[in-house]
């Protein structure tokens, strides 16, 4: 296995080896390196620039984190079963911030986000509901539609066109 500092730039450092100082980003040709954190779209609080997202998350977070779930993970996980188990999590333990901090974690990590205002753990134990609806918006003010999770990016990207976005009439 190659130490970090000699890898190619198109790849994250292998699993182990403590972060690099600077980040990887998904780009439309994979990761490659930036060398300064970005800042977030909207900000933690901004919960009521999508009141219908707002709503739902307060009333039924599991369904907000499934939505993003599947995005961060590139589509190898589905909304239900991200969102069943945070529901899970949440019914036995309480503790859904420790597993929803985690992809915070790995959002930022992708488009190279800044910590901030704080740690992802404490922004997720104190301000869950917050920051599943920071990061729904993040989501949508890059591109991704959350409501129609992995499969709206392939749509998005032209992988797959429904019959009511394609060009002409369908009969």
């Amino acid at each position: 296995m190659q130490h970090p500092s000699t890898m190619p730039a198109t790849a994250p450092p292998p699993i182990g080896y403590p972060p690099m100082s600077q980040p990887y980003v998904q780009g439309p040709a994979g990761p490659a390196m930036l060398g300064q954190l970005q800042q977030w779209t909207t900000g933690l609080w901004g919960c009521f620039e999508d009141v219908p997202n707002c709503f739902i998350t307060f009333c039924c977070p599991c369904i907000t984190f499934g939505q993003i779930a599947e995005i961060v993970d590139k589509g190898s996980s589905t909304c239900g079963t991200s969102g069943a188990l945070y529901a899970l999590i949440m019914a036995l333990t309480g503790c859904q911030c420790i597993y929803s901090c985690s992809y915070r974690s790995k959002l930022r990590y992708q488009h190279s986000l800044q910590e901030s205002p704080c740690n992802d753990c404490l922004i997720h134990c104190f301000c869950e509901t917050c920051a599943l609806c920071q990061e729904y918006r993040e989501l949508k003010n890059r591109g991704y539609d959350p409501q129609f999770g992995w499969q709206g990016e392939k749509m998005n990207q032209g992988a797959m066109v429904p019959p009511h976005m394609q060009g002409g009439m369908t009969h």
